[in-house]
């Protein structure tokens, strides 16, 4: 057992507060009966979060559907997975399901008790559609749900690969410059008597940079460790997503991402066959912490009896498009379909804002790496084009 950490919104509220637990997952589960959870985390790193294992939710959703599709009985297309897993850990995974389901346990309460592999999503959607038949279709529409968030988190990382990769050449550059081009300049410039100050800056960096170069790439080393596994944590996570909700461009950029996430998931729920506040939950539970707290309070509103675009639209968790659809789909009882097409039309919204930032932010980033280069290459010319003028 460890201690965690545990903040809940209760009566509109945010409490902290202590509870014993197994994992990570077992103390949500605790406070999550009686309140709604906002984020977990061990108590002066106690506790840790368990490594997930690795294991391909896509590929076995795919191929399960597939198998129950062409007439084989659950568990019969599990144990033919299983066999055929070429990676024990996914063999392992699988025998546990198995296992749970010999016991006669239905397949939603299998996967459910591996939350590191299997999501709560997940579960839900099974456990929806065990009932009615209807568990290929659900396992393809999850399927689908995966591929496409992880189809926008690619488009996303593609458009940071590029600035990052300019970046790091400029540094590269501008190191190669001050070891190498720089100092043979200086040897010319020491029969000089007068220099440019900004000349004397750039000499003077470089000789700062040669004499303790090996100190201040270990130290950007470092840093560079230190950053990426302080970007691990929750904490710093938290506060990276702050500090980018405070820019108003980009701020619009994450709300999108994050109301075509929310609305894909609902939507993903009630066409399982969810009850829309039960998925309105589980969907809260992918949402920033502010954004949950805000759901939480629309969800109390929405079990006092009014719409959810309603209270949704109150608690600014749709768009003015998105609030249109929503009513027409209450109108029309295809809330669930609706949810899809905000999801599809917000998606559509944020690849067009990716696609500007990257045609505006790379080539001024570009500019900027080329204005620094050919700034240094200027200094270094302008003292001998000014002797060269003196001598004739």
């Amino acid at each position: 057992m460890a201690i965690f950490i545990v903040r809940t919104l209760q009566d509109g509220v945010i409490v902290e507060d202590e509870i014993d637990a197994k994992d990570v997952a077992d103390a949500r589960a605790i406070r999550a009966r009686d309140a709604v959870v906002l984020s977990v985390r061990g108590k002066r790193g106690i506790a840790r979060r368990k490594r997930t294992p690795k294991f391909a939710l896509s590929l076995f959703l795919q191929e399960l559907s597939t198998l129950l599709d062409a007439g084989l009985v659950l568990i019969e297309a599990i144990e033919a997975l299983r066999e055929k897993a070429n990676d024990s850990a996914a063999a392992e995974i699988l025998g546990k399901v198995l296992a749970t389901m010999y016991e006669g346990q239905p397949f939603s309460k299998a996967l459910a008790a591996q939350p590191l592999v299997f999501p709560p999503l997940l579960v839900a959607t099974v456990e929806s559609s065990e009932g009615s038949g209807q568990l290929p279709v659900a396992l393809q529409r999850f399927q689908h749900y995966e591929v496409r968030l992880e189809q926008i988190k690619k488009r996303v990382t593609g458009a940071l690969v590029y600035p990052c990769v300019v970046l790091t050449v400029g540094a590269v550059i501008m190191l190669f410059m001050a070891f190498m081009v720089i100092p043979r300049f200086s040897a010319v410039f020491e029969t000089m008597q007068q220099l440019p100050p900004a000349a004397r800056a750039m000499l003077a960096w470089s000789d700062i940079v040669k004499a303790h170069g090996t100190m201040l790439l270990s130290g950007l080393a470092v840093g560079l460790v230190v950053t990426v596994l302080a970007l691990r944590t929750a904490a710093a996570r938290s506060a990276l997503l702050r500090a980018m909700w405070r820019l108003p461009k980009l701020k619009d950029v994450c709300h999108l991402f994050v109301l075509a996430r929310f609305y894909r998931t609902v939507g993903l729920l009630l066409l399982g066959g969810t009850p829309l506040v039960d998925a309105l939950g589980l969907a809260g539970k992918i949402l920033p912490a502010d954004y949950a707290g805000r759901l939480a309070l629309a969800l109390e509103q929405l079990r006092a009896g009014c719409t959810a675009s309603t209270v949704l639209a109150a608690h600014g968790l749709t768009t003015s498009v998105a609030e249109r659809l929503l009513r027409v789909g209450e109108q029309s009882g295809d809330l669930g379909g609706m949810c899809e097409r905000i999801a599809h039309f917000h998606d559509g919204a944020l690849d067009r804002a990716i696609e500007m930032f990257s045609k505006i932010f790379e080539p001024v980033l570009m500019l900027c790496v080329g204005g620094m280069v050919g700034t240094i290459v200027v200094l270094l010319y302008m003292p001998i084009f000014e002797l060269a003028g003196s001598v004739q």
